[in-house]
């Protein structure tokens, strides 16, 4: 699954330099995950790395991008142009 940004958060602005994908940026009143651009930092980290900077635990998996570890990883190898 991608994450989303809940309308819990708070604009801290600790969760977009930690993406390695770029996916996350500011929407016009919270910061937003881009679900095509999200791997869950599979590939890059073991966690999360946005999850785990949060101060107010606002970023659950997104129920609506449901995605396996293959595909999120399959997803990192594409954005970041690697091959297996």
């Amino acid at each position: 699954m991608a994450l989303l940004i809940t309308d819990e958060c708070i604009n801290c602005d600790v969760c977009e330099p930690e993406c390695p994908n770029g996916a996350i940026t500011q929407g016009d009143e919270i910061y937003e995950i881009e679900a095509d651009l999200c791997t869950e930092c599979v590939g890059h980290y073991e966690t999360s790395q946005c999850v785990e900077v949060c101060p107010v635990d606002c970023i659950p998996k997104d129920p609506e991008h449901e995605e396996s570890y293959e595909q999120l990883y399959s997803k990192y190898l594409k954005i970041t142009g690697e091959s297996d």
